[in-house]
Formats: C-alpha cells, sequence, structure tokens
C-alpha cells in the first residue's frame, strides 16, 4: 500500500465530468513512492480492444503547429498506447483481470474520490503462440491524392510486413480508385518476389470510390477463406469520398454484415484528410484497430507490431462487469464504449480484445510506442458519508476463439481508506496521470472549438506542472512523451494568438 499526501492528484481529478473538480498548482512534496507494493510486476502482454483509434493522427496535428479538432482524441486508443504493468497472469485462463484502486479527496469539498482501474494481460506471447492460418486481403487506396509521401508510406509497410508472412498464410491485394481492382489474390511468402514487384509498381491515380474498395475485398475475402483461417480485411485510405456510393451507412452496413460472418476488418488512414469518423466507425463495427500513418516510426509500429497481433483475436464476444458495496455507487466508466451504468454496478460488451506488444512499460518504445494495452477506469463514490472500506468485484467472460467455449474470470479487490490518499499499486498511480492527461486533451479541444483558447491554456499549463512533479520521482517513456504533447498544443495556442492562461474550475 503507498500512502501520501501529494497535490498533484487532487489537481488531476479537476477535470473529471463525474464528480466534483478543481484545480491545484502547489509544488509536490512528502514522502517518496517507495513501499511494499512498488516493485515492478512482472512482463506480461497487455491486452487491446478493437476499434480504438490510436494517437497519431493528433500527435502530428499538434507537430504541424496547428490544433487539433473534436473526433481526433479517442480514450480507447490514448490507453493503449501506454503500457501498464499488471500483476502476473497465472489466473490459469488466457486472460487474467487485475482491479487496482486508486483514492483521493475532491479538491473543492474534500469528498473521497476513488478510481477503480481494470487491466487485462495475458500469459500468451504475441510471437510464441500458436496462431491459425492468416487469410489477409489489404485493400489500398491508389487514388490521386496518395501520390507522394502517402503512398511511399503504405509501399514501405508493405515491404515490411511480407516477410512475416507464413508458409499457410494467404495474401490478397485490392486496389481502388474510380473502381476496385483485384490485383491478386490468394499468393503466399513462396511468391514475395512477386508481390513485392507489384507492390513497387502502384501508382497513384482517379478519385476514391472505398465503398467499392471495400465491397471487392470482402469478396476476395470470402472466395478466399478455409475452414480454420482468420479472415480479416485491412482498409487503407488517405481521403474523402469521391466516387461510388457516397454513404458512410452503407458502408458501415457492409462491415457489419460481414464481421458477423467472422471477417474483421482493421482501418488505416494515410495524411490528413481522411474522414476520421467513417474510418474509425468501420474499425468498431468491423471489430479491428484504427491507426494513423503519421511518420516512418508508425509505419514499422502498426504494419510489424500492431498489425500482426490485431490479426489474430485472443477473445469474442466479451463482458465486463463491475460491482462495488454498498457503501458506494458506480459514476461512469473511460477507456470503453457502450457502457452500462446501474447504481452500484456497471458493465460494457466488447466485440473482440487482442493480444498488444509490448511486454513491460521498462521496454524500450524506440521512436514509438504503440501495443501498450491499456486500461480501464471507472469512478466510484461513496453513497452517504464517509466509506473507508472499499470493496469491488470485476468479472470479465468471453468466447475463446480458437474453440467457441464460454470462459469467465472474476477477481476482487478489498481497501480500508482511514486517511490520506491510497493506491494499491504504483500502476494505477500511473492510470491517474494517464486518465488525467487524457482528459486534459479533450477538454482543451473542446474549449479551443468552443474559442476560449486561454481557458485550454489554463488547462495544458496546470496538467504540466503536475505531471512534471510526478515524473521528478520516476522515468516514464509513456508520460514523458504526452508531456512533450501538451507542450505543443500550448505552443500552438499562444501561436494562434493566445498568451494568457485562464484558470477555470472544470464543472
Amino acid at each position: 500500500m503507498i500512502r501520501h499526501t501529494y497535490g498533484w492528484l487532487l489537481a488531476s481529478l479537476l477535470v473529471l465530468p463525474f464528480g466534483c473538480s478543481g484545480e491545484d498548482t502547489s509544488s509536490m512534496g512528502g514522502e517518496d513512492f517507495a513501499g511494499p507494493n512498488n516493485t515492478d510486476n512482472p512482463p506480461s502482454t497487455g491486452i487491446g480492444q478493437g476499434g480504438g483509434q490510436d494517437f497519431g493522427l493528433f500527435r502530428q496535428i499538434l507537430e504541424a503547429g496547428a490544433l487539433p479538432g473534436l473526433g481526433t482524441l479517442d480514450a480507447i486508443g490514448f490507453f493503449a498506447e501506454h503500457k501498464l504493468d499488471y500483476p502476473a497472469a497465472n489466473c490459469g485462463e488466457d486472460i487474467c483481470v487485475h482491479p487496482l484502486l486508486g483514492v483521493g479527496l475532491d479538491f473543492f469539498n474534500q469528498a473521497p474520490f476513488y478510481l477503480l482501474q481494470i487491466g487485462m494481460n495475458s500469459p500468451l506471447k504475441p510471437n510464441e503462440m500458436e496462431k491459425p492460418p492468416l487469410n489477409l486481403v489489404l485493400s489500398i487506396d491508389v487514388s490521386g491524392s496518395m501520390a507522394g509521401e502517402s503512398l511511399d508510406a503504405v509501399k514501405r509497410g508493405l515491404r515490411r510486413m511480407l516477410p512475416g508472412l507464413r508458409p499457410q498464410d494467404k495474401l490478397s491485394i485490392v486496389t481502388y480508385s474510380d473502381e476496385a481492382e483485384v490485383l491478386f489474390q490468394g499468393m503466399t511468402i513462396a511468391s514475395q518476389g512477386t508481390l513485392t514487384a507489384a507492390v513497387e509498381l502502384l501508382q497513384p491515380l482517379g478519385g476514391t470510390n472505398i465503398y467499392d474498395g471495400l465491397f471487392v475485398a470482402y469478396q476476395v475475402a470470402l472466395e478466399q477463406r478455409a475452414e480454420g483461417d482468420e479472415t480479416r480485411v485491412l482498409l487503407l485510405s488517405d481521403g474523402m469520398i469521391t466516387q461510388g456510393i457516397p454513404d458512410p451507412t452503407r458502408l458501415l452496413t457492409l462491415a457489419t454484415a460481414h464481421a458477423r460472418q467472422g471477417i474483421g476488418l482493421t482501418t488505416i488512414g494515410v495524411g490528413r484528410e481522411f474522414d476520421v469518423d467513417l474510418m474509425r466507425g468501420l474499425s468498431e463495427v468491423g471489430a479491428g484497430g484504427f491507426y494513423f500513418l503519421e511518420n516512418p516510426s508508425a509505419v514499422d509500429e502498426v504494419f510489424l507490431q500492431e498489425i500482426q497481433t490485431f490479426m489474430v483475436p485472443v477473445a469474442l464476444n466479451a463482458r465486463l462487469e463491475v460491482k462495488v458495496d454498498e457503501g458506494h455507487r458506480v459514476r461512469g466508466a473511460y477507456g470503453v464504449r457502450g457502457w452500462d451504468n446501474g447504481v452500484r454496478s456497471g458493465g460494457v460488451s466488447m466485440p473482440v480484445l487482442f493480444l498488444a506488444g509490448r511486454q513491460s512499460a521498462g521496454e524500450p518504445t524506440g521512436e514509438g510506442r504503440r501495443g501498450g494495452g491499456g486500461g480501464i477506469f471507472v469512478e466510484i463514490s461513496a453513497a452517504e458519508g464517509e466509506a473507508p472500506l472499499i470493496d469491488a468485484e470485476v468479472t470479465l467472460s468471453w468466447i475463446d476463439p480458437g474453440s467457441g467455449e464460454s470462459r469467465q474470470r472474476a477477481a476482487q479487490i478489498s481497501a480500508a481508506v482511514d486517511e490520506g490518499l491510497y493506491f494499491s499499486s504504483q500502476t494505477v498511480e500511473k492510470g491517474f496521470v494517464v486518465l488525467n492527461l487524457f482528459l486534459a486533451f479533450q477538454r482543451a479541444v473542446a474549449l479551443n472549438e468552443a474559442g476560449d483558447r486561454g481557458a485550454a491554456l489554463g488547462i495544458l499549463e496546470a496538467v504540466e506542472v503536475h505531471t512534471e512533479g510526478w515524473l521528478a520521482a520516476r522515468e516514464d517513456a509513456d508520460v514523458e512523451d504526452d508531456l512533450q504533447y501538451v507542450r505543443m498544443f500550448q505552443r500552438n495556442l499562444k501561436g494562434a494568438g493566445i498568451n494568457t492562461p485562464v484558470l477555470i474550475p472544470a464543472r
């Protein structure tokens, strides 16, 4: 158990919309974070959800000196780029669930504030697990707008992905511009030379007919499908629909229908002009991921790391349920979509879960950091008066993709909190910081969109102070990288003509 009286946590709650909140710019002090539970957790494979939009577009916009808009930031995708180390995955199942607890006092009224962090991990290793034969269909936008850097990035990614194919895997490529064309289908690693040569000959021309590109890709996927295959479509696009059927609903219906037949869909945005809402929506209904190729390192991450793990799900039709004791209430959750909230319970259905790539928070991330797995954050509150004893139960049920069997794991956490702040482990400390950073980004985007750049700047400057204080006691590559973008956001706001921060309550 780790106790302290740091003011940074109170400030980290300033942007939580479910509870009362405020800002604190006091300096950090108090005891260090040493304690019996402050040891490093063993390396383990994190679990990621399908349908998450990665942080790449948000990063690229800030790096370009611009201000990101609504829709460029997604909680699932943001948390997935943070490796949160959970206890050993030795529960006897392919997926283990770990509830962690962080407790603070609300800054304004000193009411107890509780946050339940839920992590999932697996004893499976992506590079060691036995995977079914992969039937992969790439649908590549070769419209005129792909000329230059966009198409070069795609070619580079494909060249790096091809050697990762196994003898039993099949690859098909569909290209689309004004209409779709099957470049080749059902090729194996034995034809790598032919595949590489074909990729190099891709030339941009014409408009963007996403519907035709996706429709033909699904046709090819069905034709090449064999019993026992893992069949997926990967759709790349850099633009808005200019040809064919323009109705996004038709595309979403197409993806939904094929997902029900077991054909998953992962989407990749290239450049900055693609339809973010459409590509994210397709990945959600298609039970895949949504990525953005913002720089060369992202090409490596997406094509080599995340695509290899996101091609094979580890769980289908997962359901997460949370229950708390009579003294507490469930207020809401971050890091999931479609949360069902009750009084003392809540839950969410997740169509598919995948293995993440990184094994520990201390693992070098190179130029990028995708593949963390992330976490889910549930806010709870005291029903009345003080409730020093907190009990929570978390249950995860799912269908095993290989056997079709129903599986379930449950875990409990109980903590007596009598004074000060409490963290059940160092991982939930990092979770508080990560959640705080996400909410600061989210609120700053909304304030800027509303024309209040001064308030947006105030939010970012406050979170910068407390993040720096947290990092002063430890090293964390994920949070250090986040802090760079907090500063970039401030720089861009000031460049837009606002230099005086305005500190305002979150509510």
